[in-house]
């Protein structure tokens, strides 16, 4: 098995391609502590490395990100016996069923969220899975779109500005009922 490893804006933040589907077309799924990983055996195992701070699961690609006083040159092949390891065992990457997260709008708006949706989908979470993440639809309400950042993208130094200049504006110029973006926080 080759994996290969990529870069991502986010220095702290390695991106893994097994050159097999991961979540195929099942979405993304994002852990960021090993008790959110519980249903994933694949990201349990990459948690119980040293080093581990969060690990996200997209289409084709795992993305791992590092804790502070983690280096990579020691943490990247740690990660990639890992994932080889549990390719190997023949152990599904998830266990059971996730539990969906609330999107939030008035159902007056359902069309425009179903505009902003489409745009997310097909402009900026291909750009955004390029980069070891995803951005996730969480609510719109008086103009105002929120936004989840998961994967390499949650804690990178440039995600506010991505998101201000990139997904808002881009947002704005399509459906002009768009006022702001703003990021949700995990909780």
């Amino acid at each position: 098995m080759f994996i290969e490893t990529e870069g991502t804006p986010n220095p702290a933040t390695l991106k893994f391609l097994p050159g097999r589907e991961v979540m195929g077309n099942r979405g993304s799924a994002d852990f960021p502590n090993s008790d959110a990983a519980a249903r994933s055996p694949l990201a349990s195992r990459i948690f119980a490395l040293p080093g581990v701070a969060r690990v996200f699961l997209g289409a084709d690609f795992i993305t791992v990100t590092q804790t502070d006083d983690a280096e990579w040159h020691g943490l990247r092949p740690q990660v990639l016996g890992a994932i080889m390891d549990h390719y190997m065992s023949g152990l599904p990457v998830l266990e059971g069923a996730g539990t969906a997260e609330e999107e939030e709008f008035d159902a007056a708006d359902a069309e425009l969220v179903d505009q902003i949706k489409e745009l997310l989908d097909t402009r900026v979470r291909p750009a955004v899975a390029g980069d070891g993440g995803d951005i996730i639809f969480r609510g719109f309400r008086d103009g105002i779109v929120k936004l989840q950042l998961q994967g390499s993208c949650s804690g990178c130094p440039s995600s506010r500005a991505t998101l201000r200049h990139g997904v808002e504006n881009m947002l704005r110029h399509y459906v002009p009922e768009v006022v702001a973006v703003e990021q949700v926080e995990e909780v």
